[in-house]
């Protein structure tokens, strides 16, 4: 696309400059051809990089985490890098936790708001894709969001100093200590209902029809309430720093 593109501008240069200055001489044809020479081969250049950074997700992945370094030296080299020590940790910390819970809460909402509506839509003959490929994968980073979530979280709120005052309602910190509580009842379910009887549903652990059909709705029971609990949960987490608490307390 951008070959075509690049070539099609030149070639209105061309023609408008032919119009208004007459017909090029060699050297000017000669210029005029490695301007369009160049512009092709750094368009396939630019084609064949992106192309290998985005057909691998690892590859591209990295990239995100390469732009991100390159920001992060470029800003430290603008500032006053010796008041960052405990504040830059405390906010890499937060940053971890908002991505694994955005991995975490986000597949939960995928299942609940795709995939679970969409499954009487498929085909019979199309099912087993999503059975034996798509929701197993899905379910890794699921699980594990939701073990980052909560790790990234406790070491934040450890490393604030208020990791046991939330956990124990203290004065101040009732929002997210009500926020953290869900959420560890969140994590908990996955890992002990949900994850456990999905295990029966996709046949990963082998067990009878009428176990399996139980299993399935044991653990789409599990997964809907989770989903109702972080609507909540998602609230009380912002709340606590953004004055959102003070509108029940």
């Amino acid at each position: 696309m951008c070959w075509t593109s690049n070539t099609s501008h030149v070639s209105l240069i061309v023609f408008t400059s032919t119009l208004y200055f007459g017909q090029p001489d060699g050297d000017e044809t000669q210029l005029i051809w490695q301007m369009t020479t160049k512009l092709k081969v750094d368009s396939k250049h630019r084609e064949i990089f992106m192309t290998a950074i985005f057909q691998s997700l690892g590859k591209t992945v990295l990239a995100g985490v390469v732009i991100l370094v390159v920001l992060l030296l470029v800003a430290s080299s603008m500032g006053d890098a010796s008041n960052m020590s405990h504040a830059w940790g405390i906010f890499i910390m937060r940053w971890l936790h908002v991505l694994a819970g955005v991995m975490w809460i986000g597949i939960l909402w995928y299942f609940n708001f795709v995939q679970i509506p969409s499954m009487p839509k498929i085909p019979d003959e199309q099912k087993p894709a999503i059975g034996k490929v798509i929701a197993p994968a899905a379910l890794f980073w699921f699980r594990y969001g939701a073990l980052a979530t909560v790790i990234t979280g406790a070491l934040l709120a450890q490393g604030q100093g208020y990791l046991t005052t939330a956990l124990s309602f203290g004065e101040g910190y009732l929002a997210i200590g009500i926020g953290m509580w869900m959420a560890l009842v969140m994590a908990a379910n996955v890992w002990f209902i949900i994850w456990p009887a999905q295990k029966k549903a996709l046949g990963i652990v082998t067990v009878e029809a009428a176990q399996k059909a139980a299993a399935a709705k044991i653990a789409m029971m599990g997964s809907r309430f989770n989903t109702m609990l972080s609507i909540p949960m998602l609230y009380m987490m912002v709340a606590q720093q953004n004055g959102g608490g003070a509108l029940i307390w």
